[in-house]
């Protein structure tokens, strides 16, 4: 009984991330639903849409001329060029999986939602911040690397093996072991796995960020190949590492916002509700599960389908 009396007592920080008081139910039920959501998502994916349509329109306009086609004719526009197409890129294949970070963000921000919306918007900027820390430090390390080694990484390779580019056998790799850890996490979540992070919320966010940063080690989106190989050409890793940093800064800026004003409609009610541990457990293990799958079933199902590869259902539109 003063075992139980003590873990009572203990502050909520201080507790497993995990216990039955806040676990879903049927947390199995929940990661088969969000498996399932992850390869379906995979199938109906249009790269067309989210690259091109999307993408390529939304760095057009804010650049205000043809992002591919019109060459970075300097340090400062290939800065400006770098955060844009990271913002264009928000929602391409290899950067969706990033609003799997919403749900461990929720378990750090330490807003009770009776503050006020001005307390919560200053809350919103811890997990923001820890999330932003693991990212830049995998991305502007990556930048400044990929500077010095330049054609020596598959990335800016232009070579074909077997009718597969190079550089997408390099996606494959990294978007492979980011979504099976990515996975991994959801289901330790869901407490259906060993939970390494159990207990330190902001680690966690801190390995989303990593991850998150991470996918530039395998991105191949056009505008940031042609972003890396303005980078290479330059020979400098410190604008290496500042190009990459502001893309990863650009691919979190509007999942950032839309959040921010989520928590102004609703005068910082939002945070309260989203940090609920229960469904904050919930929200995280499922998004953590449906995007890890969906990078995973994606990169190294669907994508070597296409270059014949095994086989993947194929829809009309794609």
């Amino acid at each position: 009984m003063r075992g139980v009396m003590a873990l009572r007592e203990l502050p909520d920080t201080h507790r497993p991330v995990v216990t039955p008081d806040h676990r879903p139910a049927h947390p199995r039920r929940v990661a088969l639903l969000s498996a399932a959501a992850g390869v379906l998502l995979a199938v109906l994916w249009s790269f067309e849409l989210v690259d091109s349509v999307v993408g390529d329109n939304v760095a057009n306009t804010v650049l205000g001329h043809d992002a591919k086609a019109t060459a970075i004719s300097g340090t400062l526009a290939g800065l400006l060029f770098a955060f844009v197409s990271g913002f264009a890129g928000t929602f391409t294949a290899c950067n969706i999986a990033m609003a799997a970070s919403i749900g461990p963000m929720s378990q750090v921000s330490g807003a009770t939602g009776a503050e006020g919306t001005g307390a919560a918007l200053r809350s919103l900027l811890r997990p923001v911040g820890w999330l932003a820390l693991g990212m830049v430090a995998v991305s502007a390390g990556y930048g400044a690397i990929g500077v010095l080694l330049g054609d020596r990484l598959p990335q800016l390779s232009t070579e074909v093996v077997d009718g597969v580019p190079v550089r997408l056998i390099q996606s494959f790799v990294v978007f492979g072991v980011i979504g099976l850890v990515l996975t991994y996490l959801g289901l330790a979540t869901l407490g259906l796995l060993p939970d390494v992070l159990a207990g330190r919320p902001v680690a966690r966010v801190v390995l989303m960020g990593a991850l998150v940063g991470g996918f530039l080690v395998g991105r191949p989106y056009p505008l940031f190949n042609k972003l890396f190989h303005w980078a290479a050409e330059t020979g400098n890793p410190l604008y290496g590492a500042l190009a990459f940093t502001l893309q990863s800064l650009g691919n979190i800026l509007l999942v950032t916002l839309l959040i921010a004003v989520a928590v102004i409609v609703s005068r910082g009610r939002f945070l309260r509700w989203i940090a609920q541990r229960r469904r904050a457990t919930l929200i995280a293990g499922a998004l953590l599960v449906a995007l890890g799958v969906f990078t995973v079933v994606y990169w190294d199902l669907r994508v070597p389908a296409h270059f014949g590869i095994g086989w993947f259902p194929r829809m009309p539109y794609n």
